[in-house]
């Protein structure tokens, strides 16, 4: 059975129309993904390496966890579906917003950033997506990039990425003025 998402129009307000994962997006119209972030205390990122037999960036290196959210699912009930389904993780995300909110063509990406300390030896990964999951820094991130064997993300976004995970806004507070 195929999965069925919603749509939105431009200002993300979902419109009534569902359609089936596959299908073409209608024009001005936009389907929901997330994508979770786990970050540990010490700074590095839980990252997993897809299947080599899934569809899209097979056997390639990616952000801990992403998807598309599923018709009646908010962002953050996608976020959490796809934490627990792919690796096994449950997580509440009540009282946190995404850090980021990507655009891209027929879609919508909300991004979240979480800090948990994770024994990677107990998840339970998801055979049909996840092969194997590992902490990385941002620079072993870069790196894998650049080998191409992490999905080719722009660096800047891995950069915003480590950046958000130990903080949220546009301002650097960190360089304030005491007045």
């Amino acid at each position: 059975m195929a999965e069925k998402w919603d749509l939105y129009d431009i200002d993300r307000v979902k419109t009534g129309e569902i359609m089936e994962r596959g299908e073409q997006i209608p024009p001005k119209r936009y389907h929901l993904a997330v994508h979770v972030c786990i970050f540990g205390s010490d700074g590095r990122m839980l990252i997993q390496q897809r299947q080599p037999f899934k569809e899209g960036w097979s056997n390639m290196w990616d952000v801990t966890v992403g998807g598309s959210a599923i018709s009646e699912d908010t962002s953050q009930t996608a976020a959490e579906r796809e934490v627990m389904e792919e690796i096994g993780l449950p997580i509440l995300l009540d009282g946190e917003r995404p850090r980021i909110t990507i655009n891209f063509d027929g879609g919508i990406d909300d991004i979240w950033c979480l800090k948990r300390d994770v024994d990677i030896s107990s998840l339970k990964l998801q055979y049909e997506e996840v092969q194997a999951v590992r902490w990385a820094t941002k620079e072993e991130i870069l790196t894998m990039i650049e080998d191409g064997e992490f999905i080719p993300y722009h660096k800047s976004l891995i950069d915003l990425l480590f950046l958000y995970s130990e903080q949220i806004g546009t301002f650097d507070n960190r360089h304030q003025e005491n007045k």
